[in-house]
């Protein structure tokens, strides 16, 4: 619940009263997927935790999508020995369906989630839910990516999770440092009017709810957790890595046409919507990809032409270090000139010197190409050489423009200059949304704007207040901004993650 008081004080929520006799205070949900075997200690685990040191009213609830074994028995026979425990059956697979349906239908105020191999420690779930029952967040998810989380895991997880992270930052500037772990809780408040924008069923689900929750500036407390991989963990890793960038591009390409009515979400439980003027990605990014799209096609012909070149006079390793170095250069200033918009000489060098990491991480990937096409041949054909390099160069350009956007050109305006910090006045209006397959949204009447003195005198000095874009003769110039929301998350803003 949001409690304004005067205009000067942030909005803020309330403290979750006790509840009523009966009435739990979280909801614990367990999605499965024929999971017979691990279900059982599972949930006397669980159940073993809560009631030592909870202290709250709790419910365990079973979320059985579609099993096909003994599953749907075995939470019936919890159900009927633990009066804490729920079970709920769902006849169509999807770990995001089966939250959605069982989170739309409870009456906790505090509603959470958590995977049934019971990677992440438990001692971590009154830290998970507390800042909600307090009123200090609106959703919080356990990082395995933070500073203080002790995680045992193989490399290939590690890398798989840490790049995702990646591109989730460098394609929809998400600030939150990990996505996927299945350990997250939201006050029901929010999830009632966040889950409906929701399209994915599946495993992107938390991704996609994470990141309309940012962008409408709600708060994410984040919670480093204790986290063992589970060695025999059913999830596909690479039907789910290609599931998830397709929900990516859908988000992305929403975002960026404002086809999302995030106004649904600020208005009652974001940053207060007086503060911001803009509630989107910023408008650039479909730009910056066409942009560096054609950079990068351009720069791919450069490379094979040097490489050719090269070849001539040299091995295939050289040559390729020689063209990538080269190209790398011209593609760097291209980028930086006609893709990100930076104009003058100013930080060039620091840019040129930026891209030869990124460049040094491309040269990894196609010499890594290269020498394992030498092991499997002891004399590949020169075509074969530039068909592997050409696949290689393709997952190189992808990492180059989220390592272009994300650091080597993070948040610029245009000119080269880091954003304004200038708080844009909101004038109160009633957009209709009605593009992108959801429903049309009418806010209910404009917001209350808070006072301003215009102008106003300070130690004898009078000060004129402009809004962002307007000149001091009252003209309108282009004034294209990247307004940061108040207050997205509660991570210190020096975290590198």
């Amino acid at each position: 619940m949001r409690t304004d008081s005067s205009p000067g004080t942030l909005p803020a929520r309330e403290h979750l009263p006790a509840g009523n006799a009966g009435t739990p205070v979280l909801d614990v949900v367990i999605p499965v997927y024929n999971e017979e075997k691990d279900l059982g200690p599972c949930v006397l685990r669980l159940h073993e935790h809560l009631k030592h040191t909870f202290p709250y009213a709790y419910r365990i609830t079973i979320a059985d999508n579609a099993s096909t074994d003994t599953t749907p028995q075995v939470a019936r026979q919890l159900e009927a020995e633990i009066a804490e425990v729920k079970s709920f059956r769902l006849e169509q697979k999807g770990r995001g369906r089966a939250l959605r349906t069982v989170w739309s239908a409870s009456d906790a105020p505090i509603l959470a989630y958590m995977d049934v191999d019971l990677s992440t420690d438990l001692n971590a779930l009154l830290p998970l839910v507390a800042p909600l029952i307090s009123g200090h967040s609106d959703l919080a998810i356990g990082s395995r990516l933070a500073r203080s989380s002790r995680v045992v895991r193989g490399a290939k997880r590690e890398f798989i999770s840490r790049s995702y992270n990646l591109i989730l930052r460098g394609s929809l500037q998400a600030r939150f440092s990990d996505a996927q772990c299945g350990f997250k809780a939201i006050r029901r408040d929010v999830a009632q009017v966040l889950l409906p924008m929701v399209e994915d069923t599946g495993w992107f689900f938390d991704t996609e709810m994470l990141v309309i929750a940012e962008r409408a500036g709600l708060r994410i407390h984040e919670v480093p957790v204790d986290w063992v991989d589970d060695p025999n963990s059913t999830v596909h890793i690479v039907k789910t890595a290609t599931e998830d960038l397709k929900g990516v591009w859908r988000v992305g390409k929403a975002l960026a046409t404002g086809s999302l009515p995030l106004d649904r979400v600020a208005r009652p439980f974001g940053d207060d919507p007086r503060d911001r003027d803009i509630q989107d990605v910023p408008k650039g990014l479909a730009r910056q990809l066409v942009g560096f799209c054609v950079v990068g096609g351009l720069s791919t012909l450069f490379y094979l032409v040097l490489y050719s070149l090269f070849r001539e006079f040299s091995g295939s390793q050289i040559a390729n270090a020689l063209a990538l170095l080269v190209s790398a250069v011209a593609n760097t200033a291209a980028n930086r000139r006609l893709t990100f918009g930076v104009r003058g000489r100013g930080g060039a060098v620091r840019h040129q010197a930026q891209g030869l990491v990124v460049f040094g991480i491309g040269l990894a990937l196609t010499s890594g190409s290269l020498a394992a096409l030498n092991a499997a041949s002891s004399d590949p054909a020169h075509s074969t050489e530039l068909a592997v390099l050409i696949a290689a160069n393709l997952a190189a350009t992808v990492l180059r423009f989220l390592l272009f956007r994300a650091w080597v050109f993070p948040d610029r305006d245009g000119t080269g200059r880091p954003e304004s910090t200038v708080v844009a006045q909101h004038t109160p209006s009633s957009p209709t949304y009605t593009t992108g397959g959801y429903q049309p949204y009418q806010p209910q009447g404009p917001l209350p704007q808070r006072p301003t003195q215009t102008p106003y005198a300070q130690n004898g000095t009078t000060t004129t207040q402009f809004r962002a874009g307007e000149a001091a003769d009252g003209t309108w110039r282009d004034s294209t901004m990247q307004l940061q929301p108040v207050r997205p998350h509660d991570t210190e803003p020096g975290d590198p993650r």
